[in-house]
Parts: structure tokens; sequence; C-alpha cells
């Protein structure tokens, strides 16, 4: 007996790691959410089964549950992983051309971000060859909210995903330029969906000013944000123009060797599409 529940004890844990996935998949499929009896019925499990499953995919943002409807859709947290293993595999390779291409083109220090767990983390960083520079900061964590790619990447997001994230940021004060009210960074991420590029005005740091823009993928949705920085006396007045537009022309190419496509419906890619003048 006690060979057979040894055995059996893995089996188990495996069962329940497919039926995890098994839900999973049957919610990527869904044209809508869907309720627990409803996945039990495809499943052909006990609608306990899948409601214990489902309670433990919430508490770790697998699954979002619909509190008016108890029904369930995919979570933000598979987009957070998603994107993670894009840049990983993808970007770190294809994007460094690419923002040396940047730096040659603006002399100033190139660098390429994601999202995880709610803040931005940078993957790829190409100084630019000045005295006067910002370093390297690959690895680096920096608030979403004070930083052009932290904005952009929330502005381009699924709206109710980014709604999420701006309920559960602790805003600080780092200068006195950062947005430290919900409703000044919903402004500002609207003007960045109109405009398809942003901008931190020395929000994170003083006398710093960048200048970020989406990367997206082929499926028109985006995964990570590049940009370049410097000092406020560079990157500005009638510099602007043309930095923010090689900032965003370097995104679309990027974008595109990643399979996007302008003819992608997406509305969340739309405003990088147009051609609009700099604010």
């Amino acid at each position: 007996m006690p060979v057979l529940a040894t055995a059996s004890k893995p089996l188990y844990r495996v069962q329940v790691v497919d039926r995890v996935f098994h839900i999973l998949d049957l919610l990527a499929e869904a044209k809508g959410e869907m309720g627990a009896t409803d996945l039990a019925g495809k499943l052909q499990l006990h609608k306990s089964t899948v409601h214990r499953l489902l309670v433990a995919l919430e508490r770790n943002r697998f699954v979002e549950k619909n509190q008016k409807n108890a029904k369930y859709k995919l979570g933000w947290r598979l987009f957070e992983l998603g994107t993670l293993a894009v840049s990983r595999v993808d970007l770190y390779s294809l994007a460094r051309p690419y923002l040396e291409a940047l730096v040659k083109k603006t002399c100033e220090t190139a660098h390429l971000g994601i999202m995880s767990s709610g803040e931005l983390i940078s993957i790829v960083s190409v100084e630019a060859d000045r005295n006067l520079r910002l370093p390297a900061t690959v690895g680096r964590r920096s608030p979403l909210y004070c930083t052009s790619q932290g904005k952009v990447i929330l502005a381009f997001s699924p709206p109710a995903a980014a709604a999420e994230l701006i309920q559960s940021l602790q805003f600080k004060q780092w200068t006195r330029h950062t947005i430290t009210k919900k409703s000044s960074l919903a402004e500002e991420l609207g003007r960045i969906r109109k405009c398809g590029y942003a901008i931190d005005n020395e929000e994170l740091e003083e006398d710093l000013r960048c200048i970020g823009a989406p990367v997206f993928n082929h499926a028109g949705e985006v995964i990570a944000a590049l940009s370049i920085a410097g000092p406020i006396y560079r990157v500005g007045g009638g510099n602007l123009p043309k930095l923010t537009e090689a900032v965003m022309s370097a995104g679309r190419q990027l974008s595109t060797s990643l399979g996007f496509r302008s003819s992608v419906s997406s509305p969340l890619a739309s405003g990088v599409r147009r051609k609009r003048g700099v604010e």
C-alpha cells in the first residue's frame, strides 16, 4: 500500500497541473467570460473541483473574476509572463541593432524595457559616445507612472489590465514634476495614445528627459518600449521633434521585425500608425 500511495501522489499532481492548463486553454479560446459550471461541463469535472482551481488561479492573477456575474477570464499575470518570455527569446537579440542605430542618429543613450510585476525592467541598453550621458541601466527596475517607457506601455496595454495596474500603483513624488494622481495619469495616457509616444519630463530624475515609443508584436499587442534619455538642454526645444520621430521610427522598425504590420486591426496600436506632430 505505501508503494501505491507514493506512486499515485506524483500522478495526482500532474493531473492537477493538466487541469489548470485546460482551464487556461478554454478561457483563451472563449469569446467572452466563462463560469465554473461551463468550465466543469467542458472538462467533465465536478464544479467544486473547478472552483478550487479557479480560486488558486485568481489568487495568483492568472485569471480574473467578474464580481457581477461570477465568471472568469484570463488574468494580467499571463500577459506579464508572455511579455517577459518574448523579451528574452526575441527582443534581446533583435533590439540591439535598432538601439545602436537610434544612438547613432540621436547621440543619446537608448534603452529597451518591458513590464513585469507592475514595474518597468530595463533589458537592453546602448550608451551614447558622449562625456555627459546616461549610463547603461540593464536590470534596473523603475515605476511605470514616471518613466516614458512605463507610461507608453500602460497607454497601449488592454484598458482593463491598465486600469487594474493603475489602481494598484503607489505614487511617490520623485521630483516636482512627478505625476502623483491617478486622474492626471489617465489624462497623460490618453494623450500618449493619440500621439503615439511618451515623454518623461524630469519626472523620475531632475534635469533628465526621456522619449519613449511602444513596441508591438504580430498581433498588435504592446510587449515593450524603447526610449532615449539625456539632459533636458539636449532633449528638448528645437531638437524635440526630430528626436521624437527618430524614437518612434525605431519603435516601428523593431515592431515590424517582430511581425507587426500597420494593417493589423488593433485599436491599441492605432495611435502609432497616425502621422502626428510633436506636442
